[in-house]
């Protein structure tokens, strides 16, 4: 037993949630997983230059798809449990999982959600941005803008050996002080030898709470904000595509991070 698995004996011990070894990445992993990660930011960079008023979600699909695969990829939601597309186009009240649509054309004013996940050499990335089309509502611009600070704030929360539930508290505490809800089922998760790994990460947990973050873990922040009720549905036709309830905006930006020993490292946003 050496040192590491010393400390996580002792912290179960005291009644801590621990990883289990496997979900602390070995520095191999890691190079070959900021590889996928650095494809994935290359893709969102791609969409910011081209994602305008009058395109239809579908014409950012075919975006995505296009570069991954010149670049030597594969999108991850290609095919992912039945999903069609390579990649989810949330628009103003849509919380996660928008599928591409020739007939979904965005307009001024609108607020989406782009979240691109990329498989390279068989390790996986995820993040996700927010992105404002032309002229929006000063309501739409704040949601946007405090979602962001949510997600920053999560992050510095973020502290080997610090627990999860810290970076729900300072995610939650900034939504609600100005007047948002935070979507409670739906949430981050571990990621790199697969899509969706161990641990879930909540945004809504007390501080001190859930998994210790130690040293090697790989997961998202990944925050969905909601303008009015945190409450939501999905769509019946297609399975995926999930709503707010009341048809209020919603938004979401998305953060792949590790765990070092000395913080938390973003490798794709």
């Amino acid at each position: 037993m050496d040192k590491l698995d010393i400390k996580l004996w002792t912290l179960a011990a005291k009644g801590q949630i621990v990883p289990d070894r496997s979900l602390l990445k070995t520095e191999e992993q890691i190079r070959a997983i900021k590889k996928s990660a650095d494809l994935n930011t290359a893709v969102l960079d791609h969409v910011a230059a081209h994602i305008r008023a009058g395109m239809s979600t579908a014409e950012i699909d075919r975006l995505v798809y296009d570069f991954t695969v010149a670049h030597g990829g594969i999108p991850a939601p290609l095919n992912y449990e039945g999903f069609p597309k390579s990649v989810c186009t949330s628009v103003n009240d849509v919380i996660c999982h928008g599928i591409p649509d020739e007939n979904e054309i965005l307009q001024e004013g609108d607020i989406i959600n782009v979240d691109v996940s990329t498989i390279l050499d068989g390790y996986y990335s995820d993040a996700s941005r927010m992105f404002t089309i032309g002229n929006i509502s000063d309501r739409a611009k704040k949601l946007v803008q405090v979602t962001r600070e949510c997600v920053e704030l999560g992050l510095k929360a973020a502290k080997p050996w610090g627990h999860l539930g810290d970076i729900a508290w300072a995610i939650n505490s900034h939504a609600r002080k100005h007047g948002y809800s935070v979507v409670e089922e739906i949430g981050g998760h571990g990621i790199g030898l697969e899509f969706h790994e161990e641990p879930f990460v909540s945004y809504v947990t007390p501080k001190g709470s859930e998994m210790v973050l130690v040293p090697g873990m790989m997961f998202t922040i990944e925050p969905m904000i909601n303008e009015g009720t945190p409450e939501f549905f999905i769509d019946e036709d297609n399975g995926w595509t999930v709503y707010t309830e009341d048809g209020g905006l919603s938004a979401q930006v998305e953060y792949m991070v590790l765990v070092t020993e000395n913080g938390v490292e973003v490798l794709t946003k």
